[in-house]
């Protein structure tokens, strides 16, 4: 084996990716035999017709002039020369003419960057809103069969490539397949026995186009792939980097981003290698070709049969004909690429979200009432399929009730709250909210009657105000003030720079924990829904920023149907109802005081935080 399979091998071996996380690129792909996938740019190109037009006009004009050029140089040596021997003659007015046809290829190709390279611009920010806008449809299980890093990749890297394509590849192709073809008609007009030669060698290029063309598709993809997982590690470790130098691993880091690093080196070298033999190939051909014309020209030349113009001409027009369809073999190649990266595109456009609204959704009642019911509910995740994490789920949340939810780590806690907003359907049993199940209702409408308070607090890189309102979009200042007040967060606030207006950093990193979790219990408390959930939203903070919270909670929860996953049970003694679950499953119920006194799971949770006087520790 060579040094280079080896490495490739290593490499691979050590960064074979997550199964799951690979379920975009291990999808159906299209025949590597065609670039068929380009239709997708094409059809949102053609939503432009002006700017088409317009390029193809300018296209049209500089190709015209690119072609002119030659005739120009042959009418200078054939006539331009002999009006010099002339009495009055002067050469002047023929470079004269090819100074205006250079002008005119100046002034065409300019308009033909501006108005391809505003098209390629356009479409790739239409395919990029459309990609975004299919993700927002998609549900919170798409996320964790494919990594969102690669998908942010699919949307930079690829769509860069689309870009390139669209705004400067296809023009530069049209042109010498124009200039080409032009080409190749003036030189019929010129020789046409040395033309016919030229032409002989054509089918022969086609052949290793197509072979070697097949193979570096799939190699281009693969070397797109290489590069998503190099992005996905910079954004993984970046976004971990306390935890990887608390830990000490910025070596181990930075070995697994180096091995990442050389796999994608490796896959782009078989694509450099391929494009080379590609091109070596073609040119070899080509210019092989030109050069024994033009031998056999230069002798019709001595023998009469050719003026001195006509060669020039000729060898003028056999350059630019050689030139363009050598360039073509790397447009080709660009091509391919271009259709590896809208395939990928196409996959994020195509997919369709697991859960969405029925055609005919029902209408929840109004006014809400805020019940929700479940019926014998058996889920599994998409990823783990054959662990059961909610098993003969049964429980009926009366409005205005309050439900606290208790139990260890992966007892399915979090599972019932998913399920509640439904970014999972159950694989068994029903879900209900007021009545209607939950598929036979749009999942917006579902959303709108709740409102969440997550563990971890989710904060967007904008201002206080905006992530306030995130709630209720249509806030004014004074609803957010109070909202704030209620939630212990007006002081803080105020006391920021600029108040509302205040930047409140990535993922609001410029806040203490207890302040984020407040501006997320403002949040919901702008949301004004009639449920509200709480995901153990106090287990990480200090006992002031608790106390600071829970008095927000206690007037969150006013008038609200409330489900409280704690971990705390201190904060949960003064719920209607506890519901106590341990492998996906209830295993008691009760209030605190009656839990208590049995000797069951909840006993030994209690015993475990708690002192014998019943005081949390």
């Amino acid at each position: 084996m060579s040094k280079t399979q080896s490495t490739e091998t290593d490499t691979a071996s050590a960064q074979k990716p997550d199964p799951v996380s690979t379920k975009l690129r291990d999808a159906p792909k299209a025949s590597p035999k065609k670039i068929g996938n380009l239709k997708l740019l094409m059809s949102y190109a053609m939503r432009y017709p002006r700017q088409i037009i317009f390029a193809g006009i300018a296209l049209l004009f500089a190709a015209m002039g690119t072609l002119a050029i030659p005739r120009q140089l042959q009418k200078i040596v054939d006539d331009g020369f002999a009006a010099l021997g002339q009495d009055g003659g002067s050469i002047a007015p023929f470079f004269q003419y090819l100074l205006m046809i250079v002008v005119v290829l100046a002034i065409a190709t300019a308009f033909r960057f501006y108005f391809v390279s505003w098209l390629g611009e356009r479409v790739v920010a239409d395919i990029r809103l459309a990609v975004q806008q299919n993700l927002l449809r998609m549900s919170p299980g798409y996320f964790e069969e494919n990594r969102p890093s690669e998908i942010a990749s699919r949307m930079t890297a690829d769509t860069a490539i689309v870009e390139q394509i669209v705004g400067t590849t296809v023009s530069v192709a049209l042109r010498n397949v124009v200039v080409g073809i032009g080409g190749v008609i003036y030189l019929f007009y010129i020789a046409p026995q040395l033309t016919l030669y030229l032409l002989i060698g054509i089918p022969v290029i086609i052949i290793p186009i197509t072979i070697i063309g097949r193979k570096l598709q799939n190699v281009s993809r693969t070397s797109q792939d290489r590069v998503a997982d190099v992005g996905s590690n910079i954004v993984e470790t970046l976004g971990a980097m306390k935890i990887v130098q608390a830990f000490g691993q910025e070596g181990r880091e930075y070995d697994r981003f180096s091995l990442a690093v050389e796999n994608t080196f490796a896959t782009a070298k078989r694509r450099i290698m391929l494009r080379s033999i590609l091109t070596m190939v073609i040119i070899a051909m080509i210019f092989g070709a030109i050069t024994f014309i033009m031998w056999q020209g230069a002798v019709d030349v001595v023998e009469g049969r050719m003026s001195g113009g006509d060669i020039a001409a000729f060898i003028f027009t056999g350059v630019l004909v050689a030139g363009s369809f050598g360039a073509l073999t790397e447009v080709y190649g660009d091509l391919l690429r271009a259709a590896g990266a809208s395939e990928r595109l196409n996959e994020l456009l195509s997919a369709q979200p697991d859960i969405a609204p029925p055609t005919q959704p029902i209408a929840l009642p109004q006014p809400p009432r805020g019940q929700l019911t479940f019926q014998n509910v058996g889920f599994s995740y998409p990823t783990r399929p054959d662990t059961q994490a909610i098993t003969g789920f049964n429980l009926t949340v009366t409005p205005g009730e309050n439900i606290a939810i208790v139990g260890p780590s992966g007892a399915g806690k979090s599972t019932i709250f998913q399920l509640a907003q439904r970014f999972y359907d159950p694989q068994s049993g029903s879900i209900r909210i007021d009545g209607v199940a939950l598929p036979s209702a749009d999942p917006a409408d579902i959303r709108g009657r709740m409102a969440y308070v997550p563990q971890d607090t989710v904060l967007f890189a904008a201002s206080a105000r905006d992530n306030l309102r995130y709630g209720n979009w249509a806030a004014s200042d004074e609803e957010i003030w109070e909202a704030a007040d209620a939630a212990n967060a007006g002081d803080f606030i105020r006391e920021l720079p600029n108040g509302l207006d205040s930047y409140l950093g990535e993922a609001g990193t410029r806040l203490s924990g207890g302040q984020r979790q407040r501006i997320s219990i403002a949040r919901a408390l702008l949301r004004n829904a009639p449920i509200l959930l709480l995901d153990e939203a106090t287990s990480a903070l200090d006992a002031e920023s608790e106390k600071l919270v829970q008095d927000a909670f206690d007037r969150l929860m006013e008038n609200r149907t409330t489900l409280v996953i704690a971990h705390r049970l201190a904060t949960i003694r003064g719920a209607d109802r506890i519901i106590v679950m341990d492998e996906g499953k209830i295993v008691q119920t009760g209030t605190h005081d009656s839990l208590i006194t049995e000797d069951g799971l909840y006993a030994r949770l209690a015993n475990l935080q708690f002192n014998g006087d019943g005081r949390a520790h």
